[in-house]
């Protein structure tokens, strides 16, 4: 009885399996189609380096000296409201340990003048860090506009099938590194925008 349980049981799962293993072979032929008549096997790759191109690029160049500038500017004004709110804040801590303050009223109108400088310095620097990320973000679509545009009439004369980021690859043989010609060709069309 029980080696007819244990041959019922091979039984089922081979003809689970039967089906399973026909799909396979199935699907394994649909994953590499043939060429189209006529096409070659061999692939024309080209690569570039995104750091130098970046590192090289005007464009690239001039957007990143204009956001540490914004970055700057936001530095400089989050100090400028710290210090202020600080000022402000010890000149009426001292006021009240003094017995400056002549009525309750006098002291919760610069508690509350006090609170408002704090809210109204986070919504300016929330706003400024808002329209920083906001420029970064149009840069960089500029910037991937102006590097996709160029590779578009670039490749036109030269016919490569592929072009990679050096990122997107483990390894690739130094020979195919067009990153300098492409450098040149962006810096000869580049004409520099004036500085926000």
């Amino acid at each position: 009885m029980k080696l007819s349980t244990q041959f019922a049981k091979i039984a089922l799962i081979a003809l689970a399996i039967v089906p399973i293993l026909s799909c396979n072979k199935q699907s394994a032929k649909q994953v590499t189609p043939a060429l189209p008549k006529g096409a070659n096997e061999q692939v024309a790759i080209r690569y570039i380096d995104e750091d130098s191109l970046l590192a090289n690029y005007n464009l690239a160049k001039d957007l990143n000296e204009a956001m540490l500038r914004r970055s700057n500017q936001y530095d400089a004004a989050q100090q400028q409201r710290s210090s202020e709110i600080q000022k402000f804040g010890s000149e009426v801590q001292t006021k009240y340990k003094n017995n400056g303050y002549l009525t309750e009223e006098s002291f919760n109108a610069d508690q509350a003048k006090l609170q408002k400088m704090q809210s109204d310095a986070q919504t300016y620097l929330g706003k400024m860090q808002h329209d920083i990320q906001s420029e970064m973000q149009q840069n960089q679509i500029m910037l991937n506009d102006s590097i996709n545009n160029f590779l578009k009439q670039y490749n036109k004369s030269k016919g490569y099938d592929v072009i990679l980021r050096k990122t997107a690859t483990f390894y690739i043989d130094p020979k195919f590194n067009i990153t300098d010609e492409v450098v040149e060709g962006l810096n000869k069309r580049y004409t520099k925008v004036s500085s926000k």
